[in-house]
């Protein structure tokens, strides 16, 4: 074992002593001074003429690894050979990312085997052989019985590693052992770093991989209206982004299996929830404001929908009034769904999202389940016992699904206005467990709460760029800068419709469009910055401008429905360039041009053409000047004064913000709130 080998074989390649292994005994006994101890004597094998080689040994090392090779664990595995396609190994890898060149690999096959005296000794490296004279021819042998096969061609030859002189054949063994050591702790450390870098990278490739693979799953629907007279200061809602949330209860198809009802229950879907979510273009904060399902709207003109397959019908359904919010759904789809809800709130709807029960389900079971806490047993009179104790326990899909959908608890004693509470509740623990590194760096789940969110989600206005865009631009978003409303009501009408509280909801929407704090909302301090500079007093005097180069918002604060339409219109035709048309927060007896400082010019040149107009300076419209039409419109639009024209701006007013009284006794629910109450 170890260094005490012996043999009779011939001297390898007929290598002078110094050029010998440090393994080999000729060469430790030849350096010691003693007597070479000579081997028992054995019959010597007949010496036949030695098998012609058609290749050199690396090209027989190559064509060796394409074979099945049997390694030391008894396994047997195929290699590759070598060359410009072969896969890197983890090692190879790592040390790239290091910066350290790669090395050949410790292969037996890439170097001339040469047989030892009792096993395989691979020569030693970095010593070219030296040439010697050939030896004479040895005496004819006795036959042997049979001839051994070389090693290297055995199936499985078992081989024992001996040690090899490395570097200086003068440094001893211990000082040998010491420089491989430091060797390898700094390489060691160097894959350390860069392994460190390879997942975090491979983590980041992971998520991005997951996303991308989501492109194209996405079933798209024609929702949204842009462009709608209903959206409110679309300026000051540039850079908001605002999604309308939609959880339908059709009864068919997989909704239906996972107990939510049947078809013979109620045909067709329903708005079961209904969310509007809104994002400040700071991306300060979320806000997601629920509406009732039952709440009493006014439908508008609406094509039919057919849930079952996805898309709108030839039907045209006539205005109403006295609809419930699900019935509006159910015959009007995303798009009727769109029209209210902006209608109600003023907010551009620029995404739109439906999910049904069955979509809802798969991604609570994606994450393991949602932790919730509850202070009494959950009772509902057509769902049954969905929550037999009171506490903080995990719901699985099945069960999460019946909590969010009973409306029928008398315990609760308020209908529907329990349920919205419980949702919101719900999807504040479920936005923490998405968030949490449970799920963002566990692949499988993740994988599967994507997937679930693409396999049974329709929507128009999502890809996969928007939401990595979003989700990064939110990335230092607390959860308690997370908060959810409800939508006011007084009371029910006698077909059993919530009535909306119409001012109060108007002053929610308000403060959300203004980015005004709301209540049980908890966002973190803005840094301190410095104090802004003193806008320069506005000039008595300007000079009009080319109307091509004023961008207006036309809104209607007249009360007169449709009039911004045509306003809008009239100033094109001047030559103006209407940047988008809405209406006004309430209404005015006076027409205002609102803009902002350094836009005097194009305030007064709009102002020309409706006398008697007020110059109001405020901040927050950018390059863009507004109009707000009063009561007090005559309703024609006069052409603008000629360019360089002389203009007074000795009146101007300094607007000041809008109070904004949110009511008192408003729902909330905040994300960051792990309480139990």
């Amino acid at each position: 074992m170890g260094d005490d080998h012996s043999s009779d074989s011939p001297t390898p390649e007929s290598r002078a002593p110094w050029e010998r292994p440090l393994a080999d005994p000729s060469y430790r006994e030849a350096q010691s001074g003693r007597p070479r101890r000579l081997p028992p004597r054995q019959p010597p094998p007949e010496r036949t003429a030695p098998p012609e080689r058609t290749a050199p040994p690396e090209r027989r090392a190559q064509v060796e690894r394409t074979e099945p090779s049997r390694h030391d664990s008894g396994r047997i595995g195929r290699r590759a050979a070598g060359g410009p396609t072969e896969a890197l190994s983890v090692a190879d890898l790592v040390k790239k990312v290091s910066g350290e060149e790669p090395s050949e690999p410790d292969d037996p096959d890439k170097t001339e085997i040469i047989p030892p005296i009792d096993e395989q000794q691979p020569p030693p490296p970095g010593i070219p052989p030296r040439e010697t004279p050939a030896a004479p021819p040895p005496p004819e042998p006795e036959p042997p019985q049979s001839t051994p096969e070389p090693e290297w061609v055995a199936d499985s030859a078992e081989t024992t590693a001996v040690p090899q002189v490395v570097g200086n054949p003068g440094t001893t063994r211990l000082a040998l052992n010491k420089t491989r050591k430091r060797k390898r702790l700094r390489a060691a450390g160097r894959a350390v770093v860069a392994l460190v870098a390879v997942v975090a990278l491979a983590g980041t490739g992971i998520v991005w991989g997951y996303l991308r693979s989501t492109e194209g799953k996405f079933d798209q629907i024609a929702a949204l209206d842009t462009e709608s007279t209903d959206i409110v200061d679309a300026v000051g809602q540039t850079g908001d982004e605002t999604y309308l949330i939609v959880g339908s209860d059709t009864r068919a198809g997989a909704s239906g299996e996972v107990g939510a009802g049947t078809i013979d229950d109620a045909e067709g879907s329903r708005a079961d929830t209904v969310m509007l979510v809104n994002i400040p273009a700071d991306r300060s904060r979320v806000v997601a404001v629920s509406f009732p399902r039952d709440l009493d709207v006014e439908r508008p003109v609406c094509q039919g929908w057919d849930n079952a397959s996805g898309t709108y019908t030839e039907e045209t359904f006539p205005a109403a009034d006295g609809d419930k919010l699900n019935a509006t759904y159910a015959l009007g789809g995303p798009k009727c769904l769109v029209k209210v809800i902006q209608k109600m709130s003023g907010l551009k709807i620029g995404h739109f999202v439906g999910m049904d029960f069955a979509g809802f389900e798969s991604m609570v079971n994606e994450i393991g389940g949602v932790k919730v806490c509850t202070t009494q047993p959950l009772e509902d009179g057509v769902l049954g016992t969905v929550l037999p104790e009171a506490g903080t326990q995990m719901l699985d899909g099945k069960t999460a699904l019946n909590f969010v959908r009973a409306r029928h608890v008398e315990a609760e004693g308020n209908g529907d206005y329990g349920r919205i509470n419980r949702q919101q509740r719900f999807l504040s623990a479920l936005l923490r467990g998405a968030l949490s590194s449970q799920v963002l760096l566990n692949p499988g789940k993740l994988n599967g709460f994507i997937n679930a969110f693409t396999r049974d989600t329709f929507v128009e206005n999502i890809d996969t760029k928007s939401l990595v865009t979003l989700g990064r631009s939110l990335q230092n978003v607390d959860a308690g800068a997370v908060t959810f409303l409800t939508v006011p009501t007084a009371g029910t009408t006698e077909w059993g419709n919530e009535i909306p509280r119409t001012d109060d909801i108007k002053a929610i929407f308000r403060a959300i469009i203004d980015d005004e704090a709301l209540p049980g909302e908890k966002r973190a301090e803005p840094l301190p910055s410095a104090p802004e500079p003193q806008a320069a007093p506005a000039p008595l005097s300007v000079q009009a401008v080319d109307p091509s180069s004023v961008t207006v918002q036309v809104s209607n604060a007249s009360g007169e429905s449709g009039l911004a339409a045509t306003v809008a219109d009239s100033l094109a035709a001047e030559g103006f360039q209407i940047y988008n048309v809405g209406n006004y927060t309430g209404t005015s007896g006076e027409t205002v041009v609102r803009f902002s400082p350094g836009h005097e010019a194009e305030a007064a040149t709009l102002a020309s053409s409706f006398p008697g107009a007020v110059l109001e300076s405020t901040t927050g419209l950018g390059t863009v000047v507004e109009v707000a039409l009063g009561s007090n419109f005559s309703g024609t639009v006069q052409t603008p004064s000629p360019i360089d024209t002389p203009l007074s701006m000795s009146d101007v007013r300094i607007g000041q913000p809008e109070d904004v009284e949110i009511p008192a006794d408003l729902a909330v629910v905040n994300a960051g709130d792990t309480s139990c109450e």
